[in-house]
């Protein structure tokens, strides 16, 4: 064999080498944490008795069809939530969002770093410890849960609509400055038309998050008394 051929077999060697290392120990992993898990292999084999039962079960009836006034009556209360609790938090995150931005927010650096930190708090703690802690405020009801939705997305929003105002260009807001516009009509004629297509998109993208965790408020309301027994 030539040189180049040599070092095409070699390369290749080593590729398939790495691969078969890998594979082998994600076989190894596998293993060990399925026998430290005290898992059984053979319950895949029960896959497909699952796809059944949920073929014959999930097929609607003359009952379930009875209940469908009901439900899209509840889909449509959830709905409406979703959007309530993304429209109020983007107003409230934008208006925090002016305060907390480098470039056009306020000049003292703490009350940026409080309003960054406050963001920073809501959105890492998890929808369903939101909406416990709101059950047991606010009893069962419909406010606990907009009440679990609009925190979670202001945390979210505020720190979207700070890093969207940022990357906002400074010339326009110099410009003004040089006219002698005031603070509002800054934000009113640069900073809004630039901004408004990506905050339209960061309220959709939460009303469709908000349709989705929804449902795990409501699970987390129903079975409240359960959680702590």
């Amino acid at each position: 064999m030539d040189q180049q051929t040599t070092k095409q077999w070699v390369f290749f060697r080593r590729k398939h080498t790495r691969l078969f290392l890998v594979l082998l120990s994600a076989l190894m992993l596998y293993m060990g944490t399925a026998s430290l898990m005290n898992f059984q292999t053979r319950s895949l084999l029960g896959i497909g008795s699952g796809f059944a039962w949920m073929a014959t079960n999930f097929v609607p009836n003359q009952a379930s069809l009875s209940l469908l006034p009901a439900i899209l009556y509840q889909l449509w209360r959830t709905f409406l939530i979703g959007i309530s609790a993304a429209t109020c938090a983007g107003v409230v995150a934008f208006l925090l969002a002016l305060m907390g931005a480098r470039n056009i927010g306020c000049r003292v650096t703490l009350v940026r770093v409080v309003i960054r930190g406050f963001a920073s708090v809501l959105r890492n703690v998890p929808i369903v410890a939101w909406a416990m802690i709101l059950l047991f405020s606010f009893k069962q009801n419909d406010l606990s849960g907009f009440l679990a939705l609009f925190v979670m997305n202001l945390g979210f929003l505020i720190r979207a609509f700070i890093e969207t105002i940022e990357d906002f260009d400074g010339d326009k807001v110099l410009a003004l400055k040089a006219t002698g516009a005031t603070y509002g009509q800054i934000v009113v004629q640069a900073v809004l038309p630039e901004v408004s297509v990506p905050i339209v998109e960061w309220l959709l993208y939460m009303i469709e998050n908000n349709i989705r965790d929804a449902t795990l408020v409501g699970v987390a309301d129903r079975n409240r008394d359960r959680i702590f027994v």
